[in-house]
């Protein structure tokens, strides 16, 4: 089997991304990125590509530091009180 039709088979199909649409996309990320959104100067793929997944991954921390957080105050919280009942129509 030849990998042309190999890799057809394995994309299932779908059509390829232009390279114009790869840079339009990346620019916009650029732009979603707050360490890269400030700079003036060209900045590479990788390097977009690179810092987005930094940012995802610090965003992750900061979800399960707030999940912590969360669980440690519903904890020591009496499940009656205003607080937990603040807390629970936050959460809804």
């Amino acid at each position: 089997m030849s990998s042309r039709r190999s890799r057809s088979r394995q994309s299932g199909g779908v059509s390829r991304i232009s390279d114009d649409q790869i840079a339009d996309l990346i620019s916009k990320l650029q732009q979603l990125i707050p360490e890269l959104r400030l700079r003036s100067d060209k900045v590479s793929g990788s390097k977009v590509l690179e810092e987005t997944c930094n940012y995802i991954r610090n965003l992750h921390r900061e979800v399960d530091d707030l999940s912590d957080r969360l669980s440690e105050l519903l904890a020591s919280t009496d499940s009656n009180s205003a607080q937990a009942a603040i807390i629970r129509s936050l959460l809804m």
